[in-house]
């Protein structure tokens, strides 16, 4: 009975001192578990409690109206100014809305290039809603399929090499014409602008749908279309309550987008008789213009990302608007800063001359022998870039540029014109001096950030082709065919007028004089 008890004791004790390591090693490995979830918790506070970059420094912002009451409405210069106070990166306030302004070629390749998909997304006005169809083209759409394809179908059917090649008639007829109007009006005062505009315009809208102006209606109607551009661009650029209150959108106060929608229904009625005219009557045609490629393209459909015809519409509001005022104004003010600096002038003659000669016409084929010329057209897209600002990017999500925060959603602006003009990278900057450009390493390709007028990355201006062919023939041409002056022989006041699209504040009107002696050269 004893060694029962005995064997009974020492079973019982046996199972007690294993129950008891089951525990311990059950207690144990709990232990563990549990100081492991809390290291992680802690680090997973520690992370979260981390405080994220400040904001890029600015001046200090007012309750509810941020700075907007202190905004000039000169941009480039304002931001300029105060980017020499508060940095190369800076935030301002637009109501509620972060504005944020970038002047340095460093800080702008984080933007452009290092974090392009980031930045590619714009922040769209309510005027660029009403103007552009909601914002369906090229450039407010946001970044994604919806972009992809339309700017795809205008870059490969429209602005490609081989299509501007195969138009090049359609340039030559236009810049020919405009040459027949000035030399009728030789002795007489000419808006230099307005005909380069309506050339253009003719140019784009020959491309688009086949659609031209002539003869005594050139001036008439070349200045009234540029009005409705220049009213359509001054709305793009002009700050909006409604953009910066989204809250008082519904009210209109500026009453802008009320007249952009009137603006945008004028264009939308020449668009709509193109669209039918070709419907109508061209669809059979063997002569294809750009609108009918898209609207066969219509009618092939893709599942993915069809073209509608609201597609079509904003593209064609994209190259009439964007393509026309730009390039119209880039030349304008080289003719100007020309004409200041006589000597400028006397060169391009010079070279055009003696490339061309004085018994005919210039040709596009020319072009490539000028490099004088082109080193002009270089350094009027530095001094005065057609877009100063670029169009507003605006980050789809908070990151960091320059080691502060920039929010999602701000209004991002590149201050082109600033760098183009900073010191630090060009001698003499505010003189117009093209030998800088003779033989230079200075391209517009957009992977130099110290220059780049016509953007950068994914949003890189579509019409740097068509731009750079329309002024280099359009300027050649003048040049080679006239003489040029003031009527009162003065300098030319070369102030800009600052807005989405940067212009000459006042026209240029100037005298011109036949240099050729043939007549018909002229015809």
């Amino acid at each position: 009975m004893f060694q029962f008890f005995v064997n009974t004791f020492s079973n019982t004790a046996s199972i007690s001192a294993n129950l008891n390591d089951q525990h311990a090693r059950l207690f144990l490995s709990s232990a563990i578990c549990g100081l492991t979830l809390i290291w992680f918790a802690s680090m997973f506070i520690k992370k979260s409690n981390k405080k994220q970059p400040p904001l890029p420094p600015g001046p200090k912002p007012l309750p509810l109206v941020g700075n907007l009451l202190s905004l000039d409405p000169e941009l480039p210069t304002y931001f300029t100014n105060l980017s020499r106070t508060h940095g190369p990166i800076m935030t301002f306030w637009l109501g509620k809305k972060a504005g944020i302004v970038i002047s340095t070629p460093r800080l702008v390749r984080e933007v452009l290039k290092d974090q392009d998909t980031t930045f590619a997304n714009r922040d769209v006005p309510a005027a660029a809603r009403e103007i552009a169809y909601g914002g369906s083209d090229i450039v407010w759409t946001p970044y994604g399929p919806e972009w992809r394809m339309p700017r795809k179908v205008c870059v490969r059917e429209m602005l490609s090499c081989a299509t501007l090649d195969a138009v090049y008639a359609l340039r030559r007829n236009e810049l020919r014409q405009m040459i027949k109007y000035i030399h009728s009006q030789a002795g007489k005062q000419v808006n230099v602008g307005e005909q380069l505009f309506l050339s253009v315009l003719n140019v784009i809208t020959n491309m688009l749908w086949g659609g031209t102006v002539k003869g005594d209606e050139r001036a008439g109607v070349g200045a009234e279309f540029r009005k409705v551009i220049t009213e359509i661009t001054g709305f793009l650029g002009m700050p909006n309550l409604s953009d910066f209150y989204p809250g008082l959108a519904r009210f209109d106060l500026q009453g802008i987008q009320k007249k952009s929608k009137v603006l945008a229904q004028r264009f939308d009625a020449i668009f709509e008789k193109m669209i039918e005219q070709r419907r109508l009557n061209d669809i059979r045609s063997e002569s294809k213009d750009f609108l009918q490629f898209l609207l066969q393209l219509k009618g092939q459909g893709d599942a993915r990302t069809p073209l509608t015809m609201t597609h079509i519409k904003a593209l064609l509001m994209d190259m009439v608007v964007g393509g026309s005022d730009t390039t119209s104004n880039t030349v304008e003010f080289a003719m100007a800063e020309m004409m200041n600096k006589p000597e400028v002038l006397r060169k391009v003659q010079e070279e055009v001359d003696r490339v061309v000669g004085k018994n005919r016409v210039v040709e596009e084929s020319d072009i490539p022998n000028l490099p004088y010329l082109y080193a002009v057209m270089k350094e009027q897209l530095r001094l005065h870039p057609a877009l100063p600002l670029l169009g507003p990017h605006c980050p789809s999500e908070t990151c960091i540029v320059g080691g502060y925060t920039i929010p999602k959603g701000a209004r991002v602006f590149i201050n082109v014109w600033a760098i183009h003009r900073d010191p630090n990278i060009w001698e003499n900057p505010s003189d117009f001096r093209p030998e800088r450009f003779i033989d230079s390493k200075w391209d517009y390709s957009g992977n130099d950030f110290n220059y780049f007028p016509f953007g950068s990355g994914r949003r890189i201006c579509a019409g740097t082709a068509m731009a750079e062919r329309m002024f280099m023939f359009s300027l050649a041409s003048l040049v080679h065919s006239f003489d040029w002056k003031t009527a009162d022989g003065d300098n030319i006041d070369l102030a800009e007028k600052f807005g989405i699209v940067l212009k000459k504040k006042t026209p240029l009107v100037a005298i011109p004089t036949p240099r050729l002696s043939d007549a018909s050269l002229y015809a």
